[in-house]
């Protein structure tokens, strides 16, 4: 609990003030620069006076913070400072734009007024876009001065650092948005340093269970850690001081909790095989030959005493980054040491670091880039337009984009005829394909990435030579839009499965029809409607189409269309069958839900409230075994906690986030999938079927193959009790000789 104690308070004022006075670049500042920091400190310490942020401190603390870390972190000046101090008060107080502009001029009044969010009266719609529309008009705002986003990159990164103050659903809601717009931003901008704040802080929230362990290991080792880089440091630092004239600091690393939690689930290992936690940084103060040449002096001498893995040496320095990243990095290890550890390696100088660290912001003290770096951040501003063009009255549809085509930094691909194909970071071989052209983007089945076979949903690197593999019997699937990145192959996607579903909806029709008579239920459009919600189908189109093409099975219909209230689709998902979709009914059982139990709302096989509805999001179908989170957007959605799609639907429905966990007792089932990639062998989908069937006695809800240039590619829907037994069946059908690949779906209800 926070205790106001005015005495103290005014004195951390004044410190803060004193630090930002203290920490700005006095070669260029002057005398008149104090006065117009003070008159701006003066003027929000007057506005916010009284006011007070959730955690019980005076509101002045966070724009003192916010022009610290300009300062500190960014080494931003004078008009920045000033602008950050005023950056709250057109939002919350009586001052306006006019009066800033005529105290402090045009140039921060625009700064400030690209940093205030929108106000008004908004409509529901409206409301659920807001933080989506303030990010298109920071945007906007950025094409006219740089210095907007950078000041609001230290606002979200001390309203982060503050976040325990917020209510839950609040920390979720600013937590997604941090990790899915701001963070990759600060990357963008070339904030290393920021970028990894932001991505560890909205880790804790996001994830608290895995944050906390991740970070109980590290402490648990960081005493052993910190000694055994003393010892090896020294060698490198004697060498450097008896051999060279170069000037050097040497600093330990900490490999982030959140960088560490993304390699364990990429390479799916636990804490203990992530070998890389040990890390140092050389800095070489000033350059004495030239920049490389230092660095590969330095370099030198450290694979003198050390082993290298030239697989993991990196030259940032003769290819730097697309945010302008320059660095050698190596990985070694001690010679003939049996219980040696490796050791990442960073080599770089002050003008490096200081460029690694505050980004672009650091350009402008080293006049040789401007020319370079001023180009760079022009084309990605004109690719900021041309998406604000494409999305002129959709800040939903921008943000998604952005996301995916502003955010990332773009790889080089080769066709097998050496032509270079250019996309964004993250890409697919389905970007490529439609890339190339959209008929090859509509009948993808896999590809060849440098001779070996991946499957749709691979990600691509810088210099991968790409062969697509196609088949006329092949089309786009909806689980492809969670795999494409680019504009062009989602629309391409989205278009071609409109125009299947159409073809399919009358042959969709007469079959359900034949259905409903087999079965004696009337056709009526309100059974057809309870036999979408009991198949949790989101409309009649996907309805019809997915019993055109088979997806749906005629046992299925059956168990839906029948009274008994034994029947396995009730007991399985009751709540399916809850009566009636008020909005208040369902705010009633969450609230009552609740207040049962505070932290958690339990879904269990009776249903915790009686007029609780909830559905299985089919964007990342989850069972038991998994962390869920449930969304209220109408019923209840449960998805994984790590779902892309849930951490956007945060951004949007904050208020409406419940923390939510399984409860399951007895035999309770799930839909689950799994995709398979292999050569196409004589009895490969039979040996894979008498796994599923002779060693877990599980029932398969669908199963399909497609061949094509002796590559076979599969998907497997099928009923499963938990998350343990799904990976163990996994891991037994990598073992088939021919198979290349086996990875969980997401998405259900796409795959035929």
């Amino acid at each position: 609990m926070y205790i106001i104690d005015e005495e103290q308070e005014n004195k951390e004022i004044v410190n803060l003030y004193r630090k930002i006075i203290n920490k700005r670049d006095k070669k260029k500042a002057d005398k008149s620069d104090v006065a117009i920091i003070r008159k701006a400190f003066n003027m929000a310490h007057d506005a916010h006076s009284g006011m007070r942020r959730r955690s019980g401190e005076p509101y002045i603390l966070h724009p003192l913070n916010v022009a610290l870390i300009c300062v500190e972190q960014l080494g931003l000046g004078t008009k920045s400072i000033v602008s950050a101090l005023l950056h709250d008060v057109v939002e919350d107080t009586d001052i306006t734009i006019e009066q800033i502009e005529s105290s402090f001029g045009e140039k921060i009044a625009v700064i400030v007024s690209g940093l205030t969010k929108i106000k008004g009266l908004l409509s529901k719609s409206q409301v659920e876009s807001e933080q989506a529309e303030n990010f298109k008009r920071l945007i906007l705002t950025l094409s006219t001065d740089v210095r907007v986003i950078l000041i609001k990159m230290a606002d979200r990164l001390h309203n982060m650092s503050t976040l325990d103050a917020m209510p839950h659903e609040k920390q979720l809601k600013i937590a997604a948005e941090t990790q899915i717009i701001f963070a990759p931003l600060a990357d963008r901008l070339g904030l290393h340093l920021m970028k990894t704040e932001l991505e560890n802080l909205s880790f804790k929230y996001i994830d608290p269970l895995a944050h906390k362990l991740i970070s109980d290991k590290l402490k648990d080792g960081k005493e052993k850690r910190k000694k055994y880089l003393r010892t090896f440091i020294t060698p490198i630092r004697n060498d450097i001081k008896n051999n060279t004239n170069l000037e050097v600091s040497i600093v330990q690393r900490e490999k982030s909790v959140y960088s560490i939690w993304k390699k364990m689930q990429k390479q799916q290992i636990p804490f203990e095989e992530v070998f890389d936690l040990l890390a140092i940084r050389i800095i070489i103060k000033d350059g004495i030959v030239d920049e490389k040449t230092d660095c590969l002096r330095v370099y030198s001498i450290i694979t003198d005493h050390y082993r290298p893995n030239r697989k993991r040496t990196r030259d940032f320095i003769s290819n730097p980054k697309s945010n302008s990243y320059e660095a050698l990095h190596l990985t070694v290890i001690e010679k003939d040491n049996k219980d040696a550890e490796y050791v990442e390696v960073q080599i770089r100088t002050k003008r490096m670091d200081d460029i690694a660290e505050k980004g672009y912001a650091a350009h402008w003290k080293y006049k040789m880039d401007v020319t370079k770096v001023e180009n760079e951040l022009d084309q990605w501003l004109e690719k900021a337009k041309d998406l604000l063009e494409l999305n002129d009255n959709n800040a939903l549809d921008f943000v998604s984009d952005m996301k995916t085509e502003l955010l990332v930094k773009d790889i080089l691909l080769f066709t097998p005829q050496n032509k270079e194909i250019s996309l964004s970071q993250g890409a697919t071989p389905i970007d490529f394909a439609y890339a190339i052209h959209t008929h090859l983007g509509n009948t993808c089945m896999a590809a060849q990435v440098n001779g070996r076979i991946v499957s749709l949903n691979h990600k691509l690197q810088t210099g991968d030579k790409v062969k697509i593999i196609s088949s006329d019997n092949h089309h786009p699937q909806e689980i492809w839009l969670n795999w494409a990145i680019t504009t062009k192959a989602k629309n391409n996607i989205k278009q071609a499965i409109k125009e299947n579903k159409k073809k399919n909806k009358d042959a969709g029709k007469t079959e359900t029809k034949r259905l409903f008579s087999k079965f004696n239920w009337d056709y009526n459009k309100d059974n057809l409607l309870k036999l979408i919600e009991c198949l949790s189908i989101s409309d009649e189109l996907d309805f019809f189409n997915d019993i055109a093409i088979g997806r749906i099975s005629e046992t299925e219909i059956k168990t839906c269309l029948q009274k008994d209230e034994k029947s396995l689709w009730k007991r399985v998902l009751p709540s399916f069958f809850t009566k009636g979709n008020n909005p208040q009914t369902i705010e009633k059982s969450i609230g009552k839900a609740i207040r049962k139990n505070p932290e958690t709302l339990m879904l269990d096989k009776n249903a915790t409230a009686k007029d609780l509805r909830y559905t299985k999001a089919t964007c990342c179908n989850p069972i038991e075994g998994d962390d869920i989170i449930g969304i209220n957007t109408g019923n209840i959605e449960i998805h994984r906690v790590n779902c892309p799609v849930a951490l956007e639907l945060m951004t949007t429905h904050g208020k409406q986030i419940i923390k939510t966990k399984f409860n399951l007792e007895g035999r309770v089932i799930f839909l689950a999938g799994i995709e398979i990639t292999g050569n196409d062998s004589h009895g490969l989908v039979l040996n894979i079927t008498k796994i599923i069937s002779d060693n877990y006695g599980i029932n398969m809800r669908s199963i399909h193959f497609v061949t094509s240039e002796n590559v076979a590619t599969g998907t497997i829907t099928l009923y499963i009790n938990n998350l343990k037994s799904l990976n163990k069946l996994m891991q037994n059908i990598k073992q088939i000789k021919s198979i290349e690949k086996v990875e969980r779906i997401d998405s259900i209800k796409d795959h035929h």
